[in-house]
């Protein structure tokens, strides 16, 4: 074993470290390394504090700090454990920026998209959260403009797509499709649709959040029941379809206040019409994949069914119904 006094040669101090001879000499030169004496021949020879000197460099090399900060902490210009916060603290954001990289080009790979979309994609990955809301304004600016202003509208415009600093890959797919959705003209042309029909029905005398409401309870209790006739094997064109159908029909009628006649199924069937669009569901699911919201059943098995149940009835020349989300925290 080598004693206090001994002193070892930049060869020997390359074995000891498991640095090499080049590394050690330039560490040497930059005076992170300076040599305890020479020898007669200009050889540089090292002491044990030295060989500890070399060995902390090392250490601090391997977890990623730059030449100039090691100078600073050898030259006790700075302290390991503010070293230790500052270091760390790049690492996170390091991390984070590696962490969106891997998950744009999985993205990217998934979708098979071409160099132009591959920038889109990174572009969008790299959003900060106000350049994400305007997106959103822009989408909510276009469906309500020169409309008056509803509650539901009011609530819709506060959900904000609040992509995490460290998405997952599938929140940065889920953001890069909704981004896709908002900015697609039929899409928007869709709401907006839906959005004149409420405005319109607020004119006409309707309580726009009556009807609301009305239509989600009523809607609710239909899905409940069709889904304990999917449980029971039941089809759409079965007798329990038509009575599932039946009551439907009847309780909006009465939530409304008006009578259950064929005047009623028309209009009920334009409002269908106007509100049926699977998209408008899949605006909520990737909000909520986004915003890490909790997973819950798709409603769209009930839903098909419902919708097959209510062509088989011919009640109305409606296709789908649109469920209204609600509020989330």
């Amino acid at each position: 074993m080598n004693g206090d006094d001994d002193l070892y040669g930049i060869g020997e101090l390359a074995r000891l470290t498991g640095l090499s001879v080049r590394t050690i000499r330039f560490y040497s030169d930059s005076g992170l390394l300076p040599p305890t004496e020479r020898t007669h021949a200009g050889y540089r020879m090292y002491d044990i504090h030295a060989l500890t000197r070399l060995r902390f460099v090392r250490t601090l090399r391997e977890l990623g700090v730059d030449l100039p900060t090691v100078h600073r902490v050898l030259s006790r210009e700075v302290g390991i454990p503010e070293l230790a916060a500052e270091h760390a603290e790049a690492l996170d954001v390091q991390i984070r920026t590696l962490r969106l990289r891997r998950s744009v080009l999985r993205a990217v790979a998934k979708r098979g998209s071409s160099p132009k979309e591959l920038e889109m994609v990174h572009e969008l990955a790299r959003m900060t959260e106000e350049e994400r809301q305007a997106i959103l304004d822009d989408f909510w600016g276009e469906v309500d403009a020169d409309l008056p202003e509803s509650d539901t509208a009011a609530w819709m415009r506060k959900v904000r797509a609040d992509l995490p600093d460290d998405p997952t890959p599938e929140q940065v797919e889920a953001w890069i499709e909704f981004v896709e959705l908002v900015r697609d003209p039929d899409f928007r042309a869709k709401i907006r649709s839906m959005a004149v029909a409420n405005a319109r029905m607020t004119e006409e005398g309707d309580d726009s959040t009556v009807v609301s409401e009305a239509w989600q309870t009523a809607y609710e209790q239909a899905l409940t029941k069709v889904t304990e006739a999917i449980a029971a094997g039941e089809t759409p064109e079965s007798s329990t379809g038509r009575r599932i159908v039946a009551d439907l029909r009847a309780a909006l009628a009465a939530a409304l206040g008006r009578d259950d006649d064929a005047e009623f199924a028309i209009w009920l069937g334009r409002l269908y019409d106007t509100f049926a669009d699977d998209r408008a569901e899949r605006y909520w699911t990737l909000l909520g994949v986004i915003n890490s919201w909790p997973e819950y059943p798709s409603p769209k098995p009930a839903r098909d069914w419902l919708t097959a149940a209510t062509r088989a009835g011919d009640w109305t020349s409606g296709t789908q119904m649109l469920e209204i989300p609600e509020a989330r925290d």
